[in-house]
């Protein structure tokens, strides 16, 4: 039998969180409320979900807060739910570690839709394959495995968001073409995300942060244009 995927929706408006619930539930999700930020590593440990529904504006520790200690520990993507609508926000909730973004009021639909989105572009480093090369790019010291979301990087396994394995992938799939932003946001994400190509720069700054420039590859930057890895001969 297969076991359902685990949502953990973290919000004190208890009201907006058994809503969400109830429409996760009906597309045969397994939920837990928890309704304040110190609550949510607890439940880490005890409810281990696939996914994280993660609202900012939170009593005592806020949503950004949140997102910072489960990043310094797990992969597992967050969904930020906030009724700021922001570009501030939005790439302050992307810089720190967030996959999507959504404004309150949002139509349950659309949610249900991108937490499911996000839940087929994720896979834990450890999921079982039948082909585990069949998505595998490799360079000197840098093996990405999207086929087990897994980055080697200098002989070690770097811990990193869905999204940036994907966009890394992505790039270094193709070495040394270059694309804009918009085709990036296109690719990665396969619609609109917030509106606005800084999504893009917010997620490769994250990469370079995690992925330093080698002496035969890197992640170059064309000025008005995009991105692109670079491989030298």
């Amino acid at each position: 039998m297969v076991s359902k995927q685990k949502i953990l929706i973290v919000d004190d408006d208890n009201n907006i969180a058994e809503l969400i619930s109830l429409y996760l539930t009906k597309e045969c999700f397994d939920t837990m409320i928890v309704n304040d930020g110190e609550s949510v590593m607890p439940a880490m440990e005890t409810f281990a979900p696939n996914l994280i529904l993660l609202d900012l504006m939170l009593p005592g520790i806020d949503g950004y807060q949140v997102c910072r200690e489960v990043r310094a520990q797990y992969s597992v993507p967050i969904i930020m739910l906030s009724a700021k609508g922001e570009v501030f926000d939005k790439v302050l909730g992307l810089e720190l570690g967030a996959d999507d973004y959504m404004e309150k009021p949002f139509d349950s639909k659309e949610l249900v839709a991108r937490a499911k989105a996000v839940l087929r572009r994720y896979k834990p480093s450890n999921a079982p394959t039948e082909n585990p090369n069949d998505k595998c790019v490799e360079y000197e010291d840098l093996t990405i495995n999207l086929t087990n979301y897994s980055v080697i990087y200098m002989g070690h396994t770097v811990e990193m968001p869905p999204k940036e394995l994907e966009l890394l992938y992505f790039l270094a799939s193709s070495p040394n073409h270059v694309f804009t932003r918009e085709q990036l946001l296109d690719q990665i994400w396969g619609y609109e995300y917030i509106g606005d190509t800084r999504t893009v720069d917010v997620h490769i700054k994250r990469l370079r942060e995690k992925i330093k420039d080698h002496a035969n590859w890197k992640i170059s930057t064309i000025w008005g244009i995009g991105y692109k890895f670079e491989v030298r001969n």
